[in-house]
């Protein structure tokens, strides 16, 4: 992990299209300010680690639901 230092107001830069600025630090808080393009996903760890747990769990469920459909037409005759 690369890990930097930033006093309040200053930015890192990623790439050529994002930027994250402190924006102010309380406390045990640091908010952030983002500049990415539309097309990148910006989430919160929890929040992102939540959609990839959605997604897997989706993915788990569909391959049953295709076996299901496959046996299917056999049980109706």
């Amino acid at each position: 992990m690369l890990v930097l230092t930033r006093k309040l107001n200053e930015s890192i830069q990623i790439g050529d299209n994002i930027e994250i600025t402190v924006l102010s630090v309380q406390g045990d808080q640091i908010k952030l300010g983002i500049k990415a393009p539309k097309d990148i996903e910006v989430h919160r760890k929890e929040i992102y680690m939540s959609i990839q747990e959605s997604n897997n769990e989706a993915a788990s469920i569909l391959p049953n639901i295709l076996e299901l459909l496959k046996t299917q037409p056999k049980n109706l005759k």
